[in-house]
């Protein structure tokens, strides 16, 4: 029985390891191609999105050094802008300054040609008042007959009690 025990596990074991040898077989054939090929697929998979993971970073990193050139760019522009307002705030106060200082002494200008216009008819009208008092003072005393000084102080009062100034 030992025998026949060992010339059936003998047996027993190529037939196994015919089965074992054609089971790869069949697997290398109809298993191990899809297998390898799906393996191979998912590989290359894992490559184009690792490598589309990298374009991915290299273009944030992209994306954030223009965003940060464009933001210093537009820092730099308004800066400009405020810039260019304070001046032309500037020249429009010092323009408005100059102008009212301009009317400022037209007006001023205007109202000494006023003033002396104003002096002038003040100063011929206090002539003429003064030449018709004179006429007046010189008609009355020429009316009279003047003999002594003391009459003609006494006839250049009275007419100066009567003449009527005239303002």
């Amino acid at each position: 029985m030992e025998k026949l025990l060992g010339e059936f596990s003998f047996g027993l074991f190529i037939w196994q390891t015919l089965i074992v040898v054609a089971l790869l077989l069949l697997l290398r054939k109809f298993a191990w191609k899809p297998i390898l090929n799906t393996i191979n697929d998912r590989e290359e998979g894992i490559r184009s999105a690792m490598e589309a993971a990298a374009q991915a970073r290299q273009e944030m990193q992209n994306l954030q050094t223009d965003n940060e050139r464009i933001l210093k760019e537009a820092r730099g522009e308004r800066e400009s802008l405020l810039k260019e307002a304070r001046e032309l705030r500037q020249k429009m106060i010092d323009e408005a300054k100059e102008e009212a200082k301009a009317q400022g002494e037209q007006l001023i200008s205007q109202a000494k040609e006023a003033i002396e216009s104003e002096k002038q008819i003040a100063i011929t009208s206090l002539k003429n008042e003064v030449a018709d008092l004179s006429l007046q003072i010189a008609e009355q005393l020429t009316k009279e007959t003047l003999s002594s000084d003391k009459k003609q102080t006494e006839l250049v009062q009275k007419l100066l009690k009567e003449v009527d100034f005239k303002a």
